[in-house]
């Protein structure tokens, strides 16, 4: 009988789980405006990059200074009255350590002296929120990252903590891809997670990531365990919202053996494959396949390096029957499997 052959091969196979992922932004920021005022000044363009610190509005800043200066002159009526009722209130103990005046009136001054202090701090801390919403009338990037639409314009009255954000600032690089696996596999994830950190390959468009969270509990609806995988994304292929095709490297097995997949039949009592033997007969065995990687089966038991298998004719062979066989195009790669000999 002609058949095609290819040989069994022992060689380093990656163990890897594949998933649809969706990218999403690593930071994502609203930002909003901490007091109310009129917007003078827009300084970017929407859906540019921004750097952390980078201006982006300004309010009117005018009302803010008055109230500035407002309070800093409460604060100096008040400095200077707290620092009569001190001198008032030092020369009175000296009184009444001599007993020139009553103790009443003794206490009358300490008391008026310590309530003065005690204005000047709530002063002091009027003058700093002052300063702060002065502050707060320049308003900048809290992260780099890529603004997106811009919701409001120079002139319009800007309220705090509005429900509305003015702009929305994602953080593209690095970026994170949230993706689903199955939750049986969190026992194997773990175990390799600790010996190494998890790889994570991305596909259309190519990126290379590693895996940095895993969920602390399995959907029980879909019997899958959330993950994330961290993206340096520097040149931005990768988009917040973006469907992406991800590859997890658990890791790699050593002198794994492997076959073409178009070697191995199924039947009722199993898998099997035909093993070439030197004189050129052939010998039915049965196998136990472990996993399919790409093109390739890694077999646990059955077959051993070297041994040469059927990957075409399988279906006109019995056990014994003598073969005329011809390699495959590729052996390994895949390339002509599945064409018998004419």
């Amino acid at each position: 009988m002609p058949v095609v052959t290819a040989p069994v091969v022992a060689r380093a196979v990656p163990l890897t789980m594949d998933a649809v992922g969706t990218a999403e932004a690593f930071t994502t920021v609203q930002l909003r405006s901490q007091v109310t005022g009129q917007l003078s000044a827009v300084h970017f363009q929407e859906g540019h990059d921004v750097g952390k610190g980078q201006p982006l509005f300004t309010l009117d800043r005018r009302p803010f200074e008055a109230a500035l200066q407002q309070a800093q002159a409460v604060q100096a009526k008040d400095t200077a009255q707290a620092t009569n009722a001190q001198a008032q209130a030092a020369r009175a103990e000296d009184l009444y350590k001599r007993g020139l005046i009553a103790r009443e009136q003794y206490e009358t001054q300490t008391a008026g002296a310590a309530s003065l202090q005690a204005t000047l701090n709530a002063d002091r801390a009027a003058v700093e929120q002052a300063r702060l919403n002065l502050q707060y009338t320049t308003i900048s990037s809290p992260i780099d990252g890529r603004t997106g639409a811009l919701m409001v314009h120079a002139g319009d009255l800007i309220r705090a903590n509005d429900a509305n954000p003015l702009v929305v600032i994602n953080q593209l690089a690095p970026i994170r891809v949230v993706f689903s696996v199955p939750g049986r596999l969190i026992s194997d994830i773990r175990r390799y997670q600790s010996k190494a950190p998890l790889h994570v390959e991305a596909q259309s468009p190519a990126a290379a990531g590693t895996v940095s969270f895993i969920d602390n509990t399995v959907d029980p609806s879909t019997g899958t365990i959330k993950m994330k995988a961290t993206f340096a994304n520097g040149d931005h292929r990768l988009w917040p919202g973006l469907f992406v095709q991800v590859k997890v490297l658990l890791t790699t097995e050593t002198n794994a053996i492997t076959v073409p997949t178009a070697a191995v039949q199924t039947t009722q009592d199993g898998q099997y494959v035909y093993v070439v033997k030197p004189d050129q007969t052939v010998d039915f065995r049965k196998v136990t396949v472990q996993r399919q990687q790409g093109d390739d089966l890694v077999v646990a038991s059955g077959l051993q390096a070297g041994d040469t298998v059927v990957t075409d004719g399988q279906l006109r062979l019995t056990p014994g029957a003598r073969v005329t066989a011809r390699p495959s195009d590729a052996p390994g790669s895949g390339e002509g499997r599945g064409r018998g000999a004419r």
